[in-house]
């Protein structure tokens, strides 16, 4: 099965709890590894030089998961198919003084990926009705009080749903990944840092606390992508217990939206093409 069976249709309702961190019809590791993930790459390579050619869209990748999900292996082991020089990577930590005293999406919009190049954003405007929603934040933002009433997530679903749609009529691409793991691989990752020495900088004692949350965290992302998964701007939810498998599946999302995008090398203009045969000629000597 394609893609698809992972894409949120528009005005759909989900809950992760039912939906598998597991893909149990896929293909063995090495089949991935040494058969189908060698076919994409060049691919995937391809779209992006014609991309970065163009220069004039930019396709935008929201990564979002739970702690220790693989976002960042996964965005090591995909892009290291194409050409750095037209990828721009921006991670979102805690918002600093600065931010905060900004709308929530205007670093986002800083963070644009430029025409012709592919953007990743590492978390994103998403914690915004994430992390924000699940601990109450918003009394720490510099927010206007009579603003915060019972309808305020619905409102930045909306904000987030409009501000895509303005992304899209202005030449970007909007995807948005899901990287679904369960809580029992999340354990063992957090373990695993633990473990071997040159994991333990990525561990932090915060992952643990926030796993006491994890039933709430399920409960919002749930709604969150269910309110936000649209036509222009659609949520896949990728079951990413088996690391490689969510890396395979994200590859193929890839090149299936930037086939839609259809880059087209520029063509010469007239008078570049007259000068040809000069320029040839004063190479060959």
């Amino acid at each position: 099965m394609g893609i698809n069976q992972y894409r949120i249709p528009q005005n759909s309702k989900i809950d992760l709890t039912d939906i598998p961190t597991q893909d149990r019809n896929s293909p063995p590791k090495r089949v991935i590894r040494d058969e189908m993930v060698p076919q994409l790459r060049p691919q995937l390579r391809d779209w992006q030089e014609k991309l970065y050619a163009e220069n004039k869209q930019s396709l935008l990748i929201v990564l979002q998961a739970m702690d220790a999900g693989g976002k960042d292996g996964l965005i090591k082991h995909v892009m290291a198919s194409v050409n750095p020089q037209g990828v721009h990577v921006a991670s979102f930590k805690q918002p600093s003084l600065e931010e905060l005293d900004r709308d929530y999406l205007w670093r986002i919009n800083r963070a644009l990926p430029r025409r012709g190049e592919i953007g990743i954003f590492n978390r994103s405007h998403y914690e915004d009705v994430i992390i924000t929603r699940v601990h109450n934040l918003i009394p720490n933002e510099n927010f206007p009080a009579k603003l915060v009433d019972k309808d305020i997530w619905k409102k930045r679903f909306r904000q987030i749903c409009d501000y895509e749609r303005y992304l899209c009529e202005n030449g970007y691409q909007v995807v948005k990944i899901f990287l679904h793991i369960s809580k029992e691989e999340q354990r063992q990752r957090l373990l695993d840092r633990l473990n071997e020495p040159d994991k333990l900088w990525k561990f932090s004692s915060s992952d643990i606390k926030e796993r006491e949350h994890w039933e709430e965290y399920q409960k919002v992302l749930s709604e969150m992508i269910s309110a936000t998964s649209t036509e222009h701007a659609p949520w896949y939810v990728l079951p990413a217990d088996k690391k490689w498998w969510g890396r395979f599946r994200t590859m193929q999302i890839l090149i299936h939206h930037l086939e839609m995008m259809d880059p087209k090398y520029p063509k010469p203009s007239e008078e570049f093409m007259k000068n040809l045969d000069y320029w040839r000629k004063l190479l060959d000597g």
